[in-house]
C-alpha cells in the first residue's frame, strides 16, 4: 500500500504519519525534507515500508549516512517529481495532429470542427505551447 503525506510544517507532518501509516504501508511519499525525526517516525509507524519518496529539491538535502543506512535495512529514498496545477486535456499527440494538418493545408476552423476541439484551444496550442 502507498500513502502520501502532505503537510505544512514538521509538527504537522509527524501528526499524519502517526494517524495514516500503519504495518500495511510498504511505499511513503511526503512533501517535507525527510529529517532523522521524520525517518524514524515512519519506520516506527511502518516497520515493512520499503520506499519513501519526497521532492526531487529535497533529496539532496538528506543526510548521505542515513540514506546509506536505510539502504542497508532495504529501504530506499528516492527523489519523486509530482506534477503540479491543472492537468492538460489534450496531450502532445492532440498537438501533434493538430500540426499534421495545418501542414496538410486545413485551417485552424477546419481542424476544430474535425477533432471537436474549440477554436480557441487550436489557436493556443498553435502559438502558446
Amino acid at each position: 500500500m502507498r500513502v502520501e503525506i502532505t503537510a505544512r510544517n514538521n509538527e504537522e507532518l509527524l501528526r499524519k504519519i502517526d494517524e495514516l501509516l500503519n504495518e500495511n504501508v510498504r511505499e511513503v511519499y511526503i512533501n517535507l525534507r525527510p529529517t532523522k525525526e521524520i525517518l524514524v517516525r515512519i519506520l516506527e509507524n511502518a516497520p515493512n515500508v520499503k520506499l519513501i519518496g519526497c521532492p526531487p529539491s529535497l533529496y539532496p538535502k538528506v543526510s548521505k549516512r542515513v540514506i546509506r543506512a536505510l539502504r542497508q535495512m532495504g529501504i530506499e529514498v528516492v527523489p519523486i517529481k509530482k506534477s503540479r496545477g491543472r492537468p492538460r486535456k489534450y496531450d502532445e499527440a492532440v498537438l501533434l495532429r493538430i500540426r499534421e494538418l495545418m501542414a496538410q493545408g486545413k485551417s485552424p476552423k477546419e481542424i476544430s470542427r474535425e477533432l471537436g476541439i474549440p477554436l480557441r484551444t487550436i489557436y493556443y496550442m498553435l502559438n502558446g505551447r
